[in-house]
């Protein structure tokens, strides 16, 4: 069979990458979704055409809070949704690890009002109280990540 023939009987997906971020103290970093009500995210978006998710985690997190991240890339989670909530394609997304950012960092975010309403940090335990279940699952994995233990594979078949 042609490449392009297999190519387009291949199912289709899409993908996203993030960066997570904590404050000095260790507290999870996540922004107000001024799209999708009442949902947090980290920094992060769909990939463009072409770009790798790393690179959509830098761009989008640039886009959305104005930081301009340069260190490595360090993969935390990745995590797969199945085509739910009207999406037709499968989604896969790459949480990388963007480290702690000071108190002049978290000062200097400056949102993208079409994407995000608000930032915050909180302690993981304020977050499961403000986080849907699927997000609060995603927070804890990348969290354990961060500690050390090793990278998390999560999936979400009930995703927002």
């Amino acid at each position: 069979m042609p490449p392009e023939e297999y190519s387009a009987s291949l199912p289709k997906a899409t993908m996203y990458g993030s960066l997570f971020f904590t404050d000095t103290a260790g507290r999870p970093l996540q922004l107000l979704s001024s799209v999708a009500a009442g949902v947090w995210q980290f920094p992060g978006g769909n990939t463009d055409a072409g770009e790798s998710p790393w690179e959509t985690a830098v761009r989008e997190c640039r886009e959305e809070t104005g930081l301009d991240f340069t260190g490595p890339p360090r993969l935390l989670a990745v995590h797969f949704m199945p085509p739910v909530g009207g999406w037709v394609a499968c989604r896969a997304g790459f949480v990388f690890d963007g480290g702690a950012l000071t108190d002049e960092q978290l000062a200097s975010i400056r949102l993208d009002p079409d994407e995000h309403t608000e930032w915050q940090v909180r302690t993981v335990e304020d977050w499961e109280r403000l986080c849907d279940p699927p997000t609060f699952r995603r927070l804890v994995a990348v969290m354990a990540a961060r500690r050390g233990e090793g990278a998390s594979y999560i999936e979400t078949g009930e995703w927002t």
